[in-house]
């Protein structure tokens, strides 16, 4: 029989996190590759290394920090996460989405997830942000889904509803944010896949064909989880590479780190608008 994180386990990685702060938070926030220097702007931070929470993953790819800042940002508590796990580093589901379940046992309603993310829709250029309006779960359609295993009915019930997986009304916030800031946006559904393959142009053309505009490695796995503990969900990715629809191109980690430094800006103008007007 699979082993899976129980609830007491759970609770025993939100405590090493409680008894560090004073102050509980009310925002929870993941970020992406190369988008992690929101956190730097977190005012009095507590920085809290992964490998000092129980159970929790650490990560292991170039642009992911690799701790939690907690402090104030835009007049709210916020818990930040410098870089998340993925699937493909070799962790099961349930801890990679630990971090979620940690946000839950604190009190947290809020989750803001931006993920670094390959343009699928021919129009979108890298640099662009892209508000997140619903996601295509391949990673979870093919099995991997994260509530696989006993149901933690103290956070959820066993099947919980996706049909607003990403919260109508933050996403209208963070578009009144980019008019506000001058930002350019996308908006579109993003494919949460398993990697660590970047795809090939067939993979990409079938991902278009069943209405996908860009395509990650992350995030949907934490949004199902989130939604499971009722948490509201904002959810924006950083455009990194042009659709590679022909095969003509090629597509490298050095390139996404690079378009986050580009992103980077937009992102925190976006989300520190949507903080300030919770």
């Amino acid at each position: 029989m699979e082993k899976f994180l129980t609830l007491q386990q759970i609770d025993e990685a939100a405590d090493a996190v409680r008894n560090k702060i004073t102050t509980p938070p009310q925002v929870g926030m993941i970020l992406g590759s190369g988008l992690g220097s929101l956190a730097e702007l977190v005012e009095n931070p507590i920085f809290i290394p992964y490998e000092s929470i129980p159970y929790w993953p650490r990560s292991t790819v170039q642009g992911h920090v690799g701790r939690l800042a907690l402090g104030k940002l835009a007049g709210k508590e916020v818990m930040v996460l410098q870089g998340r796990t993925h699937y493909y580093e070799g962790y099961p589901m349930d801890q990679i989405t630990l971090p979620v379940r940690v946000m839950q046992r604190l009190g947290i309603k809020y989750l803001f997830v931006t993920n670094a993310a390959g343009a699928i829709h021919p129009d979108f250029e890298p640099g662009d942000v892209m508000i997140i309006t619903d996601h295509i779960s391949l990673i979870a359609m093919t099995g991997l889904n994260p509530l696989r295993g006993p149901n933690l009915v103290e956070i959820g019930e066993r099947f919980p509803d996706m049909s607003q997986a990403y919260d109508r009304k933050l996403a209208e916030l963070a578009r009144t944010e980019a008019h506000k800031a001058g930002i350019q946006y996308r908006e579109g559904v993003y494919a949460g896949l398993s990697g660590p393959s970047f795809e090939s142009p067939a993979d990409l053309r079938f991902l278009r064909t069943i209405g996908s505009d860009a395509v990650g490695m992350s995030t949907v796995p934490e949004v199902i989880v989130a939604r499971h503990g009722g948490m509201r969900v904002l959810g924006i990715s950083g455009i990194s590479n042009k659709a590679n629809l022909d095969g003509s191109t090629i597509t490298t980690h050095e390139e996404v780190l690079e378009a986050g430094r580009v992103i980077a800006p937009k992102l925190q103008a976006i989300v520190l608008g949507v903080l300030r007007n919770l």
